[in-house]
């Protein structure tokens, strides 16, 4: 039968930029991950990305992986060449995602530079319309990640779906079913916000989770604040920061979230460089186990297949 625990998969994000996507995927996929997210940074490089997802896929073969998320990272919403190919590169992710077996598309929003959050509202209706309209007629979904990229509600260069009061505008300008947010706890904890009630009240809007935590520094906030010269607050790793995901994982269930958390590496300060794998590998694991262990088959233990036996 299918595994019920893998209904929320555990993977890692793949580079895709440079065109070793499967040979990038090839290099770790004995390793226990369940799924992969290929991404792109700020161009696809003129690739040919149907050529890429079959090569992808081939590179993964019989193995019991999946790829339901392709990551396109720039800002899309201003007119310098790179913005205008990280456009492009939205256009034919979402026109090539079946090619990787993916349904899902992330990225963030973009944003009007160096202006407030709402100043990008017109601009963001203008192009994430008609990009909605584009992804559903391939079956395919958008998520934001919720990542400030160092920008705040009065200025910023490349998002502005990192805050719950920016999502609740941007639902507003685009109400598309189809579009939603590529969601993790770490850039939430970043702003100081408690991540846990936030699955709760906007879990039916995320389509894909990214397995990253935090580790606040609460020692530092209390004698220097969040602004002086000492650092706050430290991405980490699942596993190494701050985050329960036996809570968090626990959380998306009773949403009734399906789909993959996928980890995002080469953050953390410590598990980095030579060993950045190692903690890959560790935060693969653990994630596991706060999914629940090893699954068991109820039915399985039963004679004649009946559960509620187990319940007398």
């Amino acid at each position: 039968m299918t595994n019920p625990a893998k209904t929320i998969r555990i993977g890692t994000m793949i580079q895709a930029s440079a065109g070793k996507a499967p040979e990038n995927i090839a290099a770790i996929a004995d390793l226990g991950f369940e799924s992969f997210e290929p991404f792109f940074w700020q161009t696809t490089n003129g690739q040919d990305l149907a050529e890429l997802g079959k090569r992808s896929l081939e590179a993964i073969g019989n193995r019991d992986i999946t790829i339901n998320t392709i990551g396109m990272f720039g800002n899309p919403l201003e007119d310098q060449e790179m913005d205008r190919q990280t456009l492009q590169g939205w256009k034919d992710c979402i026109d090539n995602a079946h090619h990787f077996g993916a349904t899902t598309v992330a990225g963030f929003t973009g944003r009007v530079r160096n202006k407030p959050l709402t100043d990008s509202l017109p601009r963001y209706k203008e192009v994430w319309s008609d990009l909605a309209k584009r992804a559903a007629d391939k079956g395919v979904k958008i998520a934001f990640e919720n990542c400030a990229m160092d920008g705040n509600w009065a200025t910023g260069d490349w998002n502005i779906a990192h805050n719950p009061d920016a999502w609740e505008l941007m639902f507003n300008e685009t109400p598309d079913d189809n579009i939603g947010l590529e969601w993790e706890p770490c850039h939430q904890m970043v702003y100081l916000i408690d991540p846990l009630p936030q699955i709760r009240k906007w879990a039916h809007k995320f389509f894909h989770v990214h397995g990253k935590d935090a580790t606040i520094r609460w020692d530092v906030i209390k004698e220097h604040g969040i602004f002086g010269k000492e650092k706050f607050v430290f991405m980490r790793t699942p596993g190494f920061g701050d985050s329960n995901w036996t809570d968090v994982i626990s959380e998306l269930r009773l949403a009734g979230y399906q789909g993959s958390i996928d980890i995002e590496g080469w953050h953390d300060p410590v598990y980095r460089d030579d060993l950045e794998m190692t903690g890959q590998v560790r935060a693969l694991n653990y994630l596991k186990a706060a999914r629940g262990g090893d699954f068991v088959d109820l039915n399985s233990l039963y004679s004649g297949g009946d559960p509620s036996l187990a319940r007398n």
